[in-house]
């Protein structure tokens, strides 16, 4: 068996791993890929994107999709356009949301591709085939294609994301995907991997932090709030469309029915959130026990008085005749573009304003800048002023810290033989694997991109 690493080494965006194995049946050699994402960083869509495949996309037999968030989904146009019809493996809520996901990027990848001077990366027709390919996959259900054998496992990060194991030639490879924090609100927790693996692909990108409790970012958040709005301010949240949203929908719910916030205008201006909260409401059973008693109550879990949706231009636009306080909340979670820019604009000179960084930010991307303490930024050509107050509450994440990695880890020890450390900075990815060298005793190393292995 030999893996290749394509994307996510020595950073976070762009997973995409290629195994290569034999089908026992035909003695022939079979590519599979986990992950086919998009490359991220200063721009939503970076250069090397727009490169050709490292590898034949017409002998890739299946693509097996973690989940659905652009950086591990954003390229499976671009294989479809380039030739692969091999199957596409994932759970019913990836499916949904990568569909969503897709269309609603073709506009951007369009721009950028202009500004690359490129053709666009893909179109609707190359979303549409794309999904035609696709075959749902039940969590803990093993399938067998081509002699391999394939498990996904809750990964706890958002709806439906999972870890894949791979059992081919006598060997085991668990490929993480993103792994979810260890106090999730809304879905259940990861699931604790016990079988014997081999192998494994982890993902790294809090390796070297501990995020806040869940207790404390609620707190953080509630403190926020009532500080921007008791200095009449407008609070901004950058915030992914996915997970991130939901989850501050979920706790503004709880915060607002009992009392420990002001109840002030909240805008959801974000045509992508407003779809994906739509399809939350479709897998309830994936949902934590908490969160399922409340939707099975008649409780809409994202709705609360004074939630305002904003999907549309003109209404967008009226939420300047509210005057502060108010919360927005917005993409890109990055502030790489989307809605949010224009209330930044408006609102990041303000003294008396927040903007509030729940996610990751990339290295390169406008949110790191201004969390980094920027005080002159640029949007569109237009010199902006950073005097708002800038706040980031980590515990929001959706990945797990080092803490909560080790501890995903640590039931496969005995049987590791090495672990591959991807999906994360490299100070990042470094400290993690001298943590899993020091306290478990198994091989840690972070790959380089292009970097072919033989698993023997």
């Amino acid at each position: 068996m030999i893996l290749k690493f394509y994307g996510a080494t020595q950073g976070v965006t762009g997973s995409n791993f290629l195994l290569e194995s034999t089908d026992k049946k035909t003695g022939k050699n079979i590519q599979v890929m986990v992950d086919c994402g998009l490359h991220q960083g200063s721009h939503y869509c970076e250069r090397h994107n727009f490169e050709p495949f490292p590898y034949n996309p017409k002998e890739i037999k299946a693509v097996f999709i973690t989940h659905a968030h652009i950086d591990h989904s954003g390229l499976l146009p671009k294989l479809y356009r380039h030739g692969s019809r091999g199957k596409v493996f994932g759970t019913s809520p990836t499916r949904d949301f990568v569909y969503a996901l897709l269309v609603d990027s073709e506009d951007i990848l369009k721009r950028e591709a202009a500004r690359e001077k490129q053709k666009p990366l893909y179109d609707t027709k190359d979303v549409d085939g794309l999904m035609t390919l696709w075959e749902d996959v039940a969590f803990d259900k093993e399938i067998e294609f081509h002699g391999l054998k394939i498990v996904f496992k809750n990964a706890g990060h958002i709806l439906g994301s999972s870890s894949v194991i791979i059992k081919a030639d006598g060997r085991s490879v668990l490929f993480s995907g993103d792994i979810g924090n260890t106090s999730p609100v809304l879905i259940n927790h990861f699931d604790k991997i016990e079988e014997s693996i081999d192998y494994c692909l982890m993902e790294s990108t809090y390796g070297a932090r501990l995020h806040e409790g869940i207790d404390d970012s609620k707190e953080l958040l509630e403190n926020v709030v009532e500080d921007t709005v008791h200095a009449g301010g407008a609070l901004m949240i950058p915030a992914f469309a996915m997970e991130r949203t939901q989850r501050l929908l979920y706790e503004l719910n709880d915060l607002i029915e009992k009392c420990r916030i002001p109840k002030v205008p909240v805008f959801i201006d974000s045509p992508l959130a407003i779809k994906l909260t739509d399809i939350y409401h479709k897998y309830h059973d994936y949902f934590s026990k908490e969160a399922g008693e409340i939707m099975s109550g008649g409780d809409r879990l994202f709705n609360f008085p004074g939630l305002h949706f904003t999907p549309t231009t003109e209404e967008s636009k009226k939420i300047n005749d509210f005057k502060p306080p108010k919360i927005i909340i917005a993409g890109s979670g990055m502030s790489n573009g989307g809605r949010i820019l224009h209330h930044e604009i408006r609102y990041l000179p303000d003294p008396k304003s927040t903007i509030l960084f729940i996610g990751y930010q990339a290295a390169g991307s406008l949110g790191r800048r201004i969390l980094d303490g920027e005080k002159i930024i640029k949007i569109f050509g237009e010199e902006v002023h950073v005097r708002c107050r800038v706040v980031s509450i980590g515990g929001y994440s959706a990945h797990a810290d080092q803490k909560g990695l080790l501890e995903w880890l640590k039931p496969m020890r005995a049987t590791l033989k090495k672990v591959f450390l991807v999906h994360g900075e490299p100070e990042q990815s470094n400290e993690l694997a001298s943590q899993i060298r020091d306290h478990m005793a198994v091989e840690a190393v972070t790959p380089s991109l292009n970097e072919e292995i033989v698993l023997e």
